[in-house]
């Protein structure tokens, strides 16, 4: 428990000594310290612990209470402020209303049941501290080079670099909160935490549009807040347990409509649609906020909330609207990224789209569809890491994070193009990790719910066509080069590295990570697993080491290799872009992918599939509270 504990309170000890020291070096200094320290304690819990059963600790709740409920008051009087002063009245209102819920159900219902063991921590959680720890770690000290880049680059906004390491590594200790805490209003605060966080990050810059962005993912994570504490409310109104524990070992018939409001809290804290517009928006932030909220913290928040309450979803009405909300999500928004150049964009509906695919394993909650959904939330968040580290790079080297002008990066980037190729292949080649994802994700399907099976087999060949017009720009061959990779930090490099590998050991050693983590974490859930067979396995290492060739064989790439003109159906004209063709016009070779914007545009698939989720949303709470036994008066 101490090491829980420690976990849980370090970030926040490191995030105040942070903030306090006014000199950069000794700022980063003592943040790769830190960052050291919580991978080594991530380690050493996962070490101690892999083996066992879950583990639940009995906490004294009553100071924990107090300091909860002071620093809860504190969260909402800054929202307000910040409501009043940047005139956004509607988000001023949703906290209104969730403060009163909260303060009804602490102060108006003394019958309300009080939680034992507090806090806990099982296999699931031991995965998600892997990510919080380990990655998110990472992503800070990558931070302390980046952001020293990033105010070079932009002199305009204001150096509040003190603030920013603050709260990304109070980010980390409200995430570790999250995933070790058994008493559903822990939950509920460490859930506040990283929205409150993720606010003040995606408005870091002060710009217009950040600070609109800012407010856009705050109003929609507020909503989801509010659902949280009238689900707080319900089960307190019901005499239920307030642990998770607790709760999964109700009758679906009492727990249903508050975990469907937990779900639908998760829908938005996952960016699911109509609420993905938060996460789209949060590309404004510097490249670290994004990896931070992309990968390993703010949206695994909401899908590890979703697994948890899995099986209270399973064969229910509510559980198959909200799966076919994320499967409506996967497939649109893999349509929209096909239509994007920004690189950003395209890592932010390719992670709404990825997200989508576990919300919709959650919906149907099979133990097959859970081992399923972890598997995502691992693959996912080592590769997408990767890739918005790397993007964030490569934006301030060529001074663009447009797919277009990627082109050739392997003759100008070579090293950071191997980097962005392994993460680029995590997410969609075989036998990568989202991939093997997939296919357990398409057999759960097939096993439980045809209709969804449809939309992830159309969805993934999108996800196959954005990702290979990437790959093949940015490893296009062009005889003029300049090397620019000379001003990349040491930080950025290690993590780089760091990840790298890490993407490429989770796909050839997830096999052993699945029987030792997701599959004892089913089997203890359901009672019985899903597993990848020993034929699958030798094929899918047999695959691994092939696709291993292509990034490997391009770190001994040389420049003076013979250089051939492309053959264009034509003479060739000025230049190695130029040709003549029938009746002697010249005209120049366009390497230029195609958008097929007329398809999938972002306005008109999201006019689709934000009134089709709100819909599905609606039915879906409007179903479990018809079917909720009422509330005593």
């Amino acid at each position: 428990m101490n090491l829980l504990i420690f976990l849980i309170l370090f970030p926040f000890l490191a995030a105040l000594i942070l903030y306090a020291i006014p000199d950069a070096r000794l700022r980063r200094s003592f943040g790769y310290l830190a960052a050291v320290m919580i991978i080594a304690a991530t380690i050493y819990l996962i070490l101690a612990n892999y083996a066992q059963e879950a583990q639940y600790f009995d906490v004294s709740s009553e100071q924990v209470k107090e300091a909860m409920l002071a620093v809860e008051a504190l969260m909402a009087a800054y929202i307000i402020y910040q409501s009043v002063i940047h005139h956004k009245y509607h988000t001023l209102l949703i906290v209104i209303m969730q403060t009163c819920v909260l303060a009804y159900v602490e102060f108006g219902m003394p019958h309300q049941a009080q939680a034992a063991n507090n806090m806990f921590v099982d296999r699931l959680s031991l995965i998600m501290a892997f990510i919080i720890g380990v990655i998110g770690s990472l992503i800070c000290v990558y931070a302390f080079g980046y952001m020293r880049d990033f105010h070079e680059h932009h002199k305009e906004t204001k150096d509040r670099r003190g603030l920013f390491f603050f709260v990304i590594y109070a980010f980390l200790g409200a995430m570790f909160g999250l995933v070790f805490a058994n008493n559903i209003l822990w939950v509920y605060f460490f859930w506040e935490l990283t929205t409150i966080c993720s606010f003040i990050l995606i408005g870091y810059s002060g710009s217009r549009e950040a600070v609109d962005n800012a407010f856009t993912a705050l109003w929609m994570n507020l909503l989801g807040g509010f659902a949280f504490a009238l689900a707080i409310y319900y089960l307190s109104s019901a005499g239920a347990a307030l642990t998770i524990d607790g709760i999964l070992a109700q009758g679906k018939g009492v727990v249903l409509l508050p975990a469907m409001l937990i779900g639908f809290a998760g829908l938005t804290k996952s960016a699911q649609m109509p609420f993905s517009q938060w996460l789209i928006g949060a590309m404004v932030a510097p490249t670290p906020v994004s990896a931070l909220l992309h990968s390993s913290t703010m949206v695994k928040a909401g899908v590890y909330i979703l697994v948890r309450f899995a099986p209270i979803y399973k064969d229910s009405v509510p559980g198959t609207l909200l799966s076919l909300i994320g499967g409506v999500t996967f497939l649109l928004a893999s349509g929209i990224a096909i239509s994007q150049s920004n690189a950003k964009k395209v890592l932010a509906y390719s992670t709404v789209a990825n997200l989508g695919l576990i919300v919709a394993c959650a919906g149907v909650g099979t133990y097959e569809a859970v081992w399923a959904a972890i598997l995502l939330i691992i693959f996912h968040a080592f590769a997408k890491s990767l890739m918005f580290l790397v993007v964030g790079t490569v934006e301030h080297r060529i001074s663009s994070r447009d797919i277009e002008d990627m082109e050739g990066l392997i003759m100008r980037m070579p090293r950071i193009t191997v980097k962005m190729i392994i993460g680029i292949a995590g997410m969609f080649l075989a036998p990568f990790g989202m991939l093997i994802s997939k296919w357990a994700t398409l057999k759960a399907f097939i096993d439980s719910d045809p209709v969804l099976v449809g939309m992830v087999a159309f969805g993934s060949g999108m996800t196959v066509f954005f990702w290979s017009k990437w790959m093949g720009k940015i490893i296009t061959v062009k005889r003029a080069h300049k090397t620019i990779e000379d001003r990349i930090t040491l930080e950025e490099w290690v993590v780089l590295y760091a990840l790298a590998v890490l993407t490429i050991a989770i796909c050839l050693l997830f096999p052993v990570f699945s029987h030792y983590f997701v599959e004892p974490f089913v089997l203890e859930v359901y009672g019985k697993t899903a597993q990848l067979g020993q034929d699958n396995i030798m094929i899918m290492a047999l695959m691994l080491g092939v696709i291993l060739l292509m990034p490997l064989s391009l770190l001994y790439y040389k420049g003076e290799r013979r250089h051939l003109l492309p053959y264009m159906g034509g003479r060739n004209a000025a230049g190695e872009t130029g040709f003549q063709g029938t009746m002697g016009v010249q005209k120049e070779l366009s390497l230029k992918n195609y958008y097929l914007e007329e398809f999938f545009g972002e306005e008109k698939l999201q006019g689709i599939g934000i009134p089709l989720c709100c819909l599905l949303a609606a039915a879906m709470l409007l179903y479990a509270k018809l079917n909720f036994p009422g509330v005593p008066v």
